[in-house]
């Protein structure tokens, strides 16, 4: 299932983009988000790089679910951006394809006081040009 992609509603710090990265950021415009794997051993690797760092071997990009759950979180009251009210909700999520797969990330769609660990999210993807910025919204009710 092809993640939602809404257009840019407040500015974000925007990645350089490069050979090793530019599948992660990109492939948000069909609506998947690419991660490496190796094609050796077969884990996942984030954040992007050439090699795999467990076994050595060569990284492919492949599509995960979309689907995880908040491992941490920290809740930012302070403006740093003049364009971006607080309050800005910064988590890292565990991705469900692999226990130490994760992703740092802003949580939209919900109020702070109902942030919390192991909260289940899925993804969805903010248009910024050719940059398609994941975030990752509280799961739709009945998705699991």
């Amino acid at each position: 299932m092809a993640a939602r992609i809404i257009d840019a509603s407040v500015p974000r710090m925007l990645p350089a983009l490069d050979a090793i990265n530019r599948v992660f950021w990109t492939g948000g415009r069909d609506g998947a988000l690419l991660v490496h794997r190796c094609q050796s051993c077969h884990r996942w690797s984030h954040p992007p790089r050439d090699r795999c760092v467990q076994c050595g071997g060569e990284l492919r990009a492949e599509a995960v679910s979309g689907r995880g759950a908040v491992f941490t979180f920290t809740v930012n009251e302070h403006q740093f951006h003049p364009n971006v009210p607080p309050p800005n909700l910064i988590a890292i999520v565990q991705l469900e394809e692999q226990d130490d797969l994760r992703i740092v990330t802003n949580i939209v769609n919900c109020a702070p006081s109902g942030l919390r660990c192991g909260l289940p999210v899925q993804l969805l993807f903010e248009r910024h040009g050719e940059i398609f910025y994941p975030l990752f919204e509280p799961e739709a009710s009945g998705m699991r």
